[in-house]
């Protein structure tokens, strides 16, 4: 499956590259060294990330990660992982390391699809240090209102497809 979705991306960038080439040589040399850019900076954050979710994987207390988002924890799991979502800061070699080093410490699938929903829709930092003083507050809390259901229904759902 890996492997399917890694051709894939390839394949969409050598279309993508392709069609740059075809508009113009200045519009690929730019896009090619943009992306390599990107990727030289990206690289080692990425490396942290995946490493830094190793240790924390090792330090989490399985007892604890368990009891309070494993496969078991139910609701309560799913209502302390999206708390959790919400408040974690950083971007998302901090947020996705922590949700695969709790998968690695016992934490159930729908309680971590739960945390990295919340993360991704409502982190409060960035609601705060971004979108209130980029937008009016009224569309901002609007936004955030509209998708607090949202961990829920994403948890829910990954509970009803896992059933067998």
């Amino acid at each position: 499956m890996f492997l399917a979705v890694n051709i894939l991306l390839w394949l969409v960038v050598a279309v993508l590259a392709f069609v740059a080439a075809l508009r113009g040589r200045v519009l690929f040399v730019d896009g090619a060294r943009t992306g390599v850019l990107e990727f030289l900076r990206l690289l080692p954050r990425i490396g942290a990330g995946v490493i830094g979710s190793g240790f924390i994987a090792e330090v989490l207390p399985k007892a604890v990660v368990a009891s309070w988002i494993g496969p078991q924890s139910g609701l309560l799991g799913v209502v302390v992982a999206t708390l959790g979502g919400a408040l974690t800061p950083g971007g998302p070699v901090v947020g996705f390391a922590i949700g695969s080093a709790a998968l690695k410490s016992g934490a159930g699938a729908p309680q971590v699809i739960a945390y990295s929903t919340a993360w991704a829709l409502y982190a409060i930092h960035r609601l705060v240090i971004w979108e209130v003083p980029m937008m009016p507050p009224r569309l901002v809390w609007l936004r955030a209102a509209v998708s607090l259901p949202l961990p829920f229904i994403a948890a829910g759902l990954a509970m009803l497809l896992a059933q067998p």
